[in-house]
């Protein structure tokens, strides 16, 4: 621990009533991008996508399991391990994804209750998902696009001829990049029938999702990594050596 200011106690509350100003001041700008983000417009979706579960095949309406809203977290798991620089194995996903799916297992009741349902897709067979969900002990949903455009439709999943020009689009943009998977959200909602897209997000957009990354911006050494760096010190929940 670094060497730290020591106050009075009515200097520290001092201190600590000029920063509240600041979190309430962000409270409400966060309440106003919420309202924004829920006044996007919508995107029809009019491809047919198939996914694979534990029934079998099912379509995009079947993700929703009857509900109105659903949220799709795109968990790094390609089939294919070759290449440099991948963070999953044959047999695992993504050491980071983990960390984020990590913190859905105990919100995904609550969500249903509000029409919201929760699931992963990866690109990894069925089986693969299945063995890793038991692992790691999650009971949420977890379907494999395998065989289907979905993760290149949003953005998730390069091929290699995308890889061999240097660059790809993600985040809305152009930029180098060297892996065939990357992390992000997709949200969708169905009317009459319909489904649109409502929103998505990658990078740092998906910070929200992770509630192990609040507590850490609560104490005094903080997540104790770079804003765009790889956590060196993750690690998937059942390999720490303590």
């Amino acid at each position: 621990m670094v060497a730290h200011k020591v106050v009075s106690h009515d200097q520290w509350v001092a201190a600590r009533k000029k920063h509240l100003s600041k979190e309430k001041e962000f409270t409400h700008l966060r309440d106003q991008l919420s309202r924004e983000r829920r006044e996007l417009p919508w995107e029809l979706v009019d491809k047919d996508y198939t996914f694979e579960g534990e029934t079998g095949k099912v379509s995009l309406h079947d993700l929703f399991e009857g509900r109105g809203q659903l949220v799709v977290y795109h968990a790094m798991f390609n089939p294919d391990t070759a290449g440099p620089r991948t963070t999953w194995t044959s047999d695992a996903a993504c050491f980071s994804c983990s960390f984020w799916m990590d913190n859905f297992n105990g919100v995904t009741v609550h969500l249903n209750h509000r029409d919201i349902t929760m699931v992963a897709v990866s690109r990894a067979p069925f089986e693969k998902l299945s063995a890793y969900k038991k692992r790691m002990g999650w009971s949420f949903p977890w379907y494999s696009s395998a065989g289907s455009d979905f993760n290149f439709d949003y953005y998730v999943s390069f091929t290699p001829d995308q890889l061999a020009t240097g660059k790809v689009y993600y985040n809305y943009g152009e930029f180098p990049f060297s892996l065939s998977e990357a992390p992000g959200i997709s949200v969708f909602v169905q009317d009459e029938g319909a489904i649109y897209h409502t929103y998505s997000a990658y990078t740092r957009g998906i910070d929200m999702l992770n509630v192990a990354y609040h507590y850490m911006d609560l104490v005094p050494k903080g997540r104790d990594e770079g804003p765009n760096t790889q956590a060196g010190w993750l690690r998937r929940r059942d390999e720490y050596a303590d």
